[in-house]
C-alpha cells in the first residue's frame, strides 16, 4: 500500500508541475516568418496565434493568393514551431518519457 500511496503523491506532483508549465507555455512565444520576413507571425505554447505583422510591400491588390500563401506557410511554422517547444519542455519535465495524452 505504501508503495501505491507513493506513487500517487508522485503522479500529484507530476500533474501541478504539468499544470505550472502550461502556464508558462502561454507566456513564451515563437516567430515564424516567410517571403523573406515579409510575413512575421508569433504562436505562443498554447498554439495560439499572438500576432501576425505583414509588410506593405507584399501587400498587392492583384495578387492576394501569393499574399495568402505567404500568412498560410508563416501561421504552419509558428504552430510547428510552437509545439515543438512543448514538446521540448515537457521532454525535460517528464524525463523523456512518453506519456499517452500529455502531447
Amino acid at each position: 500500500m505504501k508503495g501505491m500511496a507513493n506513487m500517487m503523491k508522485q503522479a500529484q506532483k507530476l500533474q501541478a508541475k504539468m499544470m505550472k508549465l502550461q502556464e508558462e507555455m502561454a507566456e513564451k512565444t515563437v516567430e515564424s516568418a516567410s517571403g523573406g520576413g515579409m510575413v512575421k507571425v508569433v504562436a505562443n505554447g498554447r498554439q495560439q496565434i499572438v500576432s501576425i505583422q505583414i509588410e506593405k510591400e507584399v501587400v498587392d491588390p492583384d495578387d492576394v493568393e501569393m499574399l495568402q500563401d505567404l500568412i498560410l506557410s508563416a501561421v504552419n511554422d509558428a504552430l510547428t514551431n510552437s509545439q515543438e517547444m512543448v514538446t521540448a519542455e515537457m521532454s525535460k519535465l517528464t524525463g523523456g518519457m512518453n506519456i499517452p495524452g500529455l502531447m
